[in-house]
């Protein structure tokens, strides 16, 4: 698994109503820099407030009644697991959420998807920085009574959920689904939120579900569906579960690698669970303590690349605009194995190798603008106009630039310049393209 930062081009807003307070709202999703994450902006007494949308913040038992909120400094915010959904689930890693009125506005959708519309006309933005993610590493489970979430090992995110209810419009359903943002907008974004009907004045006199309507909610009444609504999954219930699942999930601050099932929970158990995952040490591909990943480093070159010891010719890439530009370097020191024959009297970095570490680091350019990047490799085809200036000895650092100048489906075409102090030691155009493993 392999995660770029992500924000979103420009502001984009909506307006409505909130689903259970039923007040009017208007929630502006906005641009935020790298590091940032998912933050939720405010009125307060004394200025805006910022909130940020992490497990920390949801405070009590009352908070998680068939919604997940969030409170700092006494202001707080309710219903946030459909929108944090919407931006984990497309790949969304640094948001502000400005919202007025306590509640994001439920969309007529009912579900994700008027979110994720949103995000869509926003346009997302790479923002070149690998970011941190938590690796399932052993299983770990939470349960409670017949209620059980347990994360596993996995390659990727992928998250079951399975439900039972006595009406038998819904019965007893499941629904296991790999969580990417193609199959994110397709597959799960849509399903909406649903009810009972019986259950419905109860919630209200509880102060919820004032703003739902058959507009923006499934209702089942009796084993079949209110009005003329129809189903747009099979199991469009677990879906949705499994929705809200991956939004109260976000409240962990970062994707995640592994696989979470869960039988008949909650928001009060899916938010007990990542608060059982956030104890745990938070991971990022790195071999070294982490920090606030300004960069890639070694470990985030290891998780797309797959060269090893003795030909992994680059050590960091310092700067990238995805599918247009890259820039890295590596420190060559007299340890390198190739000195030992080239030469032991007089050790020169082979040209050769000079231009494979100029192709690795395109490889890194290429393979950080596919979605999917499992099973995938850069093969090099071609190299053009390849020419050598200075030798490079131990002790020099090489600063490579790349651009990618041409691309026509899995067929690349970048050019490609190696410096050592601001002068140039080699220059080429190298061809390559990505192709399964």
């Amino acid at each position: 698994m392999f995660c770029l930062q992500k924000t979103i081009k420009a502001d984009v807003t909506r307006k409505g109503v909130g689903l259970h307070s039923g007040t009017d709202s208007v929630m502006t999703l906005a641009p935020a820099p790298i590091n940032t994450g998912l933050v939720f902006v405010v009125p307060g007494d004394d200025g805006e407030i910022e909130i940020p949308a992490l497990v920390e913040n949801v405070t009590t038992e009352h908070d998680l009644i068939r919604a997940t909120t969030l409170t700092k400094d006494g202001v707080s915010i309710h219903t946030v697991e459909h929108v944090l959904a919407a931006l984990a689930g497309t790949g969304v890693t640094n948001c502000y959420i400005r919202l007025t009125g306590g509640e994001p506005p439920v969309m007529a959708c009912g579900s994700s998807l008027g979110y994720v519309e949103m995000i869509d006309e926003a346009g997302i933005l790479d923002q070149g920085v690998p970011g941190l993610y938590y690796k399932v590493n052993k299983p770990i489970t939470l349960r409670e009574g017949n209620i059980e979430i347990t994360a596993e090992p996995a390659d990727f995110f992928k998250v079951t959920f399975h439900i039972q209810y006595d009406d038998p419009a819904i019965g007893e359903q499941e629904a296991t689904i790999e969580v990417r943002p193609s199959i994110f907008r397709e597959q799960i974004a849509p399903a909406r939120t649903f009810a009972l009907m019986r259950d419905i004045a109860g919630l209200q006199e509880k102060g919820l579900a004032k703003g739902g309507s058959l507009e923006n909610a499934l209702v089942f009444d009796d084993g079949k569906l209110v009005g003329d609504q129809k189903l747009r999954f099979p199991n469009e219930c677990a879906r949705h579960k499994l929705l809200d699942l991956i939004g109260d999930l976000a409240l962990l601050g970062m994707p995640i690698k592994g696989h979470v099932t869960a039988r008949f929970s909650g928001h009060a158990t899916n938010v007990e669970f990542t608060r059982i995952l956030a104890k745990a040490e938070r991971h990022m591909p790195r071999i070294y303590p982490p920090r606030d990943p300004r960069h890639w480093d070694i470990g985030s070159i290891m998780a797309v690349m797959p060269h090893r010891y003795p030909f992994l010719l680059i050590d960091r890439i310092t700067k990238i605009v995805p599918g247009k530009w890259i820039e890295g370097f590596k420190n060559v020191t007299i340890n390198e194995p190739f000195f030992q024959g080239h030469f032991p009297d007089h050790p020169i970095m082979p040209a050769v190798l000079i231009i494979e570490a100029m192709a690795q680091v395109g490889g890194v350019l290429l393979m950080s603008n596919v979605e999917d990047a499992r099973g995938k490799l850069v093969y090099f085809s071609g190299i053009d106009k390849a020419r050598f200036r200075r030798p490079v000895t131990p002790g020099d650092r090489i600063h490579f630039e790349l651009e990618l100048v041409k691309r026509r489906g899995p067929l690349c075409k970048m050019r490609g310049v190696a410096r050592v102090d601001d002068k140039v030691v080699a220059e080429a155009d190298l061809l390559s393209t990505i192709v399964d493993s």
